[in-house]
């Protein structure tokens, strides 16, 4: 496999992860909470030790207490990213990424090399439980950068991958009918992509009163990711393509956080993560109650992943297989444009990428649909965007979305949070 071979090529470790997963999984449940338990302290250990920035976190010396370990946000590691990293790691020895994920704090982030290979073991063995093999041709309802290096890097990662991308930034009904011929004349295995993309495309089929499977009958499930599905989504998924539907919650910082598995719990990935629910004061709280999802990263490192506050409130239930009950957050509205055409909330993600990826100075950011042609970009950055990150803003807008739009920079000291903890990039405020 092409993937496979590539990640090889480049120095992940992916036998030894992959033997690595199954020993963990092998485990009986009482060894396995003692490997887990040794493991989280482990890896806080070592980053206190060997990062400065973790370790200024501290007020006293490294606790026998994991409760008073400190609980880390984004803002702790949006500082310089060579300080980040934990010794004696450097950038090109590493995996690096960049996320604002959907709370709107962009950043950039490290793996080191059997870390990212554990992720990708996790992802072949979750991907196992529903009958899939990585590399098979897969259907991606995603982003992609339109234009530079990294629409290049994407592209290759898609033939990597043996996936066809299906972007997000246009799903008007003229959009969704290409896509659907493209089903038509391949052999999909399955789906994967946003799921507000997904149900747009769900929701255009069950107009046609067409099913999915029957255009492609190669396919066997779909995956959704990034958003909360809710049932009334799950609902017309299924409806639409005539396919099981799995679960994805995750963070390209992290892993797969909890999948659905064939009866469709949606299991926690304690191979790789240790998760956490805290109350407002970072005090636990009780197995079935909810709270801030906090989670350490067990094999990177890198990058002090340690008790990371994700932005999200959940419930959890502790067990042989450990769930996640519930979820709150992650939730983005369709952008609605004069010209009638639809876009992903997501969209929005790949428009900051122009600030992101230049100057450096954006610390988070949500996006107001005041009209169909008007957007409110409220900003909070180390200095005021100069006139050419504005002028690259609406660059970015007319390539992903339109011409004739209006933007808006309002700068704030702070974004205002919603009481679920979780900020959307988007909200769609039209009368």
């Amino acid at each position: 496999m092409l993937l496979n071979f590539t990640l090889a090529v480049k120095g992940y470790p992916l036998t030894k992860a992959r033997n690595d997963l199954r020993h963990i999984q092998l485990l009986n449940p009482a060894a396995f909470r003692k490997w887990q338990e040794n493991k989280r302290w482990e890896t806080a250990r070592y980053h206190f030790e060997h990062n400065t920035v973790y370790r200024s976190l501290f007020t006293t010396a490294f606790p026998d207490n994991w409760d008073v370990l400190p609980v880390i946000e984004k803002k702790h590691l949006q500082g310089n990213f060579d300080n980040l990293l934990s010794a004696p790691f450097r950038p090109a020895e590493i995996y690096v990424g960049n996320t604002s994920g959907s709370s709107g704090h962009p950043f950039f982030f490290a793996k080191d090399k059997y870390a990212h290979a554990m992720t990708y073991a996790l992802i072949a063995d979750r991907y196992a439980w529903h009958g899939l093999k990585l590399g098979q041709k897969q259907a991606r309802f995603y982003g992609i950068p339109l234009i530079g290096r990294s629409r290049q890097i994407e592209l290759a990662k898609d033939l990597i991958s043996n996936r066809v991308r299906f972007p997000v930034f246009d799903l008007s009904d003229a959009q969704l009918s290409v896509f659907l011929k493209k089903f038509s004349n391949t052999k999909f295995k399955y789906l994967y992509g946003y799921t507000s993309a997904l149900v747009l495309f769900a929701r255009y089929l069950l107009d046609k009163k067409i099913v999915l499977k029957t255009v492609c009958p190669t396919l066997c499930i779909c995956i959704v990711t990034s958003e909360v599905c809710t049932r009334e989504d799950m609902d017309i998924l299924q409806s639409a393509f005539g396919l099981p539907i799995a679960n994805e919650y995750g963070a390209s910082e992290l892993d797969i956080i909890a999948f659905t598995d064939e009866s469709g719990d949606w299991i926690l990935s304690e191979e790789n993560l240790y998760v956490e629910v805290l109350d407002q004061s970072n005090r636990p709280v009780p197995d079935g109650e909810e709270g801030k999802i906090i989670i350490t990263s067990l094999h990177n490192r890198a990058f002090p992943m340690v008790r990371y506050e994700i932005g999200d409130l959940g419930v959890i239930e502790r067990g042989a297989k450990s769930r996640l009950l519930q979820l709150s957050g992650r939730t983005n509205d369709v952008i609605q444009l004069p010209s009638g055409k639809n876009a992903a909330g997501l969209t929005f993600y790949y428009i900051s990428r122009s600030i992101l990826e230049s100057g450096g100075s954006l610390r988070e950011f949500i996006i107001r649909q005041t009209a169909l042609d008007t957007f409110v970009f409220d900003v909070v950055t180390d200095r005021p965007l100069s006139d050419s990150e504005v002028s690259g803003i609406r660059a970015a807008m007319k390539t992903y979305l339109e011409d004739g739009l209006i933007l808006e920079i309002n700068r704030v000291e702070k974004i205002e949070r919603p009481a679920s903890g979780k900020t959307k990039h988007f909200f769609a405020c039209l009368p």
